[in-house]
């Protein structure tokens, strides 16, 4: 019996499946292979088919030391075209993994090369991908067909003319490697990745959870650095001669059946041009504000803010801390037909439907300040505002939020209580601020325990910050570190928050100009619950650690002395 007909017979595919794979199926492709590129099924369904048909064992290489000696004598050739592994020695015989035990002549020629017997065991192709990624880095097979391609290894880092530029980064092999870092970040969820020019080195980093992480990749991709910048300007529609100036562009991928938006920045360093690229998935963008982290009292608090008819609510917190991700779930949660939104940004992040979203352009005079006063003659119910950088916007916002709009908007201030004085200190007249603020988000993102290795222990007493306590007998959980979270224990964010709703009270010190300390003891004293202690709500209920919290926030003993 046929593997597809297996998988039929136990009903793990139906028999138009099997049909619609046969009509796509490619010259080279089984059955089986084709089924889970279409994603009928997984690939570890087939393998487990193989291992009973062929009596051939499956392994976790999660779970086992590589011999790297071993895998150095093995040819990178063999490796890369072949997909198999070798993964340790033992009595003259070589256990090597597949996911295609069918593949006999280069089971044939590593016994040759290596000379030893061949013993194979089956793994995913997922799994060897990863070993390769470790071993030889990201891009390892296509760099070492760029070293022995003539036409593409003279490229350095000299200064050659426009059309020699465009040449070499319009190279396959150039745009191969650059798909094969963009690939890498987006299957490890990264939110950007970093390519930083040194004088012998070329580092790539992704950042995933907040936290940069360096990728492997091979020591001769440092030739290659002129032509992974310019092939990234061509994609950006930049001016890949220019090498003295920052840049800023953007182009789109499609990815794993996603559209995927990415924003790039070059700036001249003293070895070549450094690029990040932020990767912005529209999908993480329409999260419902409890999906986010908000809970209890602030869940119900922004939503409280959120349905008023006029009024100015901001998020603070330092770049990369959620703000803008946090405003469009707001926009989400309250979009409709009835209810006229429009956007001023810089640059538009996401797209959302239902709502007009205009894109900041200061070299043609379209500024935060410009595009809201064109806003209000359309009408608009809500507006936001990507950022209030200075006072001529702060004025036009506060207008706003005074003529009857809702307006949303962010400010970078460390927490929520500054936020007021951050707007006195631009020079916004203080009535202005005490009658147009509604409330302040205060937020930051910290880490959350991957699901798949979270496990329970009993904390060190001593190692808990004196600020924070823990429950009598209260267990609290980490992340062992598996497969699935790259070992490092995380796996996704969660927001961490404080709201300050601004009360009469407060509008009252805001007016007599009084400062963030004295507007914190007060707020305190009525309730406010601050970042680090929502924080460790959620180290209690399980989402995240003690280290995450301590790492984002500070102890504030002014205000916990209250």
């Amino acid at each position: 019996m046929t593997v597809g007909e297996t998988l039929l017979k136990r009903g793990m595919v139906t028999a138009s499946q099997v049909e619609q794979a046969e009509e796509v199926r490619k010259s080279t492709e089984r059955i089986e292979q084709t089924l889970s590129r279409l994603g009928f099924i997984e690939e570890r369904d087939y393998l487990t088919i193989y291992s009973e048909q062929h009596s051939i064992p499956i392994v976790d290489l999660t779970e086992i030391e590589i011999d790297p000696a071993l895998l150095q004598e093995m040819p990178s050739k063999v490796v890369h075209r072949d997909r198999v592994i070798p993964i340790d020695r033992h009595n003259g015989t070589i256990r090597v993994a597949t996911n295609n035990p069918f593949n006999l002549y280069a089971f044939d020629e590593l016994r040759m090369l290596m000379g030893a017997k061949i013993e194979t065991v089956l793994a995913t192709g997922e799994e060897i991908s990863r070993v390769i990624k470790e071993q030889f880095g990201v891009g390892g097979q296509t760099v070492e067909a760029m070293i022995g391609d003539s036409a593409v290894e003279v490229i350095s880092p000299v200064d050659s003319d426009n059309a020699d530029l465009i040449e070499q980064a319009q190279e396959a092999t150039v745009v191969k490697l650059v798909n094969e870092i963009l690939l890498e970040a987006i299957r490890d969820r990264a939110s950007d990745i970093h390519i930083e020019p040194y004088e012998d080195d070329l580092k790539i980093r992704y950042r995933i959870d907040g936290v940069l992480h360096t990728t492997n990749v091979p020591p001769e991709i440092r030739r290659f650095q002129a032509a992974i910048v310019s092939r990234i300007k061509i994609l950006s529609n930049l001016n890949i001669a220019e090498k003295r100036l920052p840049q800023d562009g953007g182009f789109k991928i499609k990815a794993q059946n996603r559209d995927i938006d990415l924003r790039v920045s070059i700036i001249p360093t003293a070895f070549g041009g450094a690029v990040v690229m932020r990767i912005l998935d529209k999908q993480s963008a329409l999260t419902s504000l409890d999906q986010l982290g908000l809970m209890d009292d602030v869940l119900d608090g922004v939503t409280h803010l959120i349905d008023q008819p006029f009024g100015i609510l901001l998020v603070t917190g330092p770049t990369g801390s959620g703000k803008t991700t946090t405003l469009y779930s707001a926009l989400n949660s309250i979009r409709s037909d009835k209810v006229k939104i429009l956007t001023i940004e810089d640059p538009i992040e996401y797209y959302l439907d239902g709502i007009q979203q205009v894109q900041v352009k200061p070299h043609i005079g379209l500024s935060f300040a410009s595009g809201l006063r064109s806003f209000l003659r359309h009408d608009p119910d809500v507006i936001l505002v990507g950022e209030i950088r200075d006072l001529e916007t702060a004025e036009v916002a506060i207008n706003a939020s005074l003529t009857g709009h809702l307006v949303f908007s962010t400010l970078h201030t460390n927490d929520a209580v500054t936020a007021a004085t951050r707007l006195l200190d631009m020079g916004v007249e203080p009535f202005l601020v005490s009658s147009a603020l509604s409330g302040v988000l205060g937020q930051r993102l910290v880490r959350k325990i991957c699901k798949g290795c979270r496990e329970e222990y009993e904390p060190d007493r001593n190692n808990i910050p004196s600020d924070l306590d823990v429950p009598a007998g209260h267990k609290l959980f980490r992340g062992a570190g598996c497969r699935d979270c790259r070992h490092t224990g995380y796996r996704g964010r969660v927001g961490i928050y404080e709201l300050l709703i601004i009360t009469d009270e407060l509008r009252e010190m805001i007016v007599h100009r009084k400062s963030a300390g004295e507007v914190l003891v007060v707020a305190r004293e009525r309730g406010l619950k601050l970042m680090r202690e929502d924080g460790w709500d959620k180290v209690l209920k399980g989402l995240t650690t003690v280290e995450e919290v301590t790492r984002v926030t500070k102890v504030d003993i002014a205000a916990l002395s209250k």
